[in-house]
């Protein structure tokens, strides 16, 4: 029997709820047939630090905190260590990680954009035997030419059981939803996102969360909110790079509802304009299309059917721990976007 070991920072915040990958994926492995163990890093060190500062308890009991880390790993033998990206975990620590369980394969993973603007993820990414991306563009060449030993590109998954469409009453309903910031600070989209976001709030059928003064929804209640849209709206915090959208677009497609998406490069090879989504290019082209799309019921729900069969079948998180685990043998997955994939191996 395989193991895997996942190593990540928790957050009890409703909103982060369904948003993180790991408890999908820990799933995913052991629907596979695969033990799975979890080790919690930020509450290892508060575990020992009686200071509410992170900074000063990370270095105060991070050494501490490596050691039983390492101690559980060495008596556990797992052949997948998995990490995501945790507050002070370190390249040392994952070096301490490697001494104590020399054969298995250790694998990062990264969905945020922007590495650069975090040298130490980075530095910390050249320790991993693979790096995970949700993207195959630029952030994920910034890896590469830092020297990390293989990276390659694997998009979010859903839950089935948990994400998907639910009947919800009227407090949920919308005809277009959108959640999320209306612009990051960097201003990484000329301003694209701003503008159409601004120009939904105008709209009375509209519902905004997170954003314009408008609450951050979390928990259920995003699940609910995104059944109980016509359209959700699906627009990254950056200009368009190769396969990269932010996790939000698999969200509100498992959920069964129809999703407007900013094009991005190669994105028809995770889902067909028309068939599963309806991809826009310009603000005026969303509106236009909204608009269309809520005066042709059968077309939407056609739409959104397909893309909610699409994303349950394709993109569980099932069958993603099942290419994690192709991969971390391989150097190759099964997906049928693997061949256009960018990879150093």
């Amino acid at each position: 029997m395989q193991k895997v070991l996942f190593i990540s920072d928790m957050s009890h915040k409703p909103v982060k709820m369904f948003l993180d990958q790991i408890p999908k994926l820990a799933k995913g492995f052991i629907r596979l047939g695969l033990d799975v163990r979890h080790i919690y890093y930020n509450s290892l060190i508060r575990q020992f630090s009686p200071f509410k500062s992170r900074k000063l308890s990370a270095k105060l009991y991070k050494n501490k905190a490596d050691k039983i880390l390492c101690d559980y790993a060495r008596n556990y033998k797992p052949d997948i260590v998995f990490v995501s990206f945790c507050s002070s975990l370190d390249s040392k620590s994952v070096a301490q990680i490697r001494k104590a369980v020399p054969n298995a394969v250790i694998i990062g993973e990264d969905g945020d954009p922007w590495p650069k603007l975090n040298p130490r993820r980075i530095e910390t990414a050249t320790a991993f035997d693979i790096l995970l991306a949700t993207n195959d563009g630029q952030w994920l060449q910034d890896y590469r030419d830092a020297g990390v030993a293989f990276c390659i590109f694997m998009p979010n998954c859903c839950d089935p059981n948990v994400d998907h469409r639910y009947e919800v009453d009227e407090q949920w309903q919308s005809n277009i939803l959108w959640t999320g910031t209306i612009e990051h600070k960097l201003n990484a989209d000329s301003g694209f996102r701003h503008k159409l976001i601004t120009r939904l709030d105008s709209r009375e059928d509209a519902k905004l969360y997170a954003c314009l003064g408008n609450p951050k929804i979390g928990g259920m209640e995003q699940l609910y909110a995104m059944s109980g849209a016509k359209i959700g709206v699906s627009v990254s915090a950056s200009d368009p790079v190769k396969l990269y959208d932010s996790d939000r677009l698999v969200r509100l497609l498992s959920c069964g509802t129809f999703v407007l998406a900013r094009r991005f490069p190669d994105c028809e090879l995770l889902f067909k304009d028309g068939e599963h989504v309806k991809y826009f290019e310009s603000v005026d082209e969303f509106f236009e299309l909204a608009d269309w799309y809520l005066g042709h019921e059968e077309e939407r729900k056609k739409i959104a059917d397909a893309g909610m069969k699409r994303v349950h079948e394709e993109f569980s998180c099932t069958k993603i721990a099942g290419y994690i685990l192709e991969l971390s043998q391989n150097h190759r997955y099964s997906a049928e976007w693997f061949n256009s994939l960018t990879t150093n191996d």
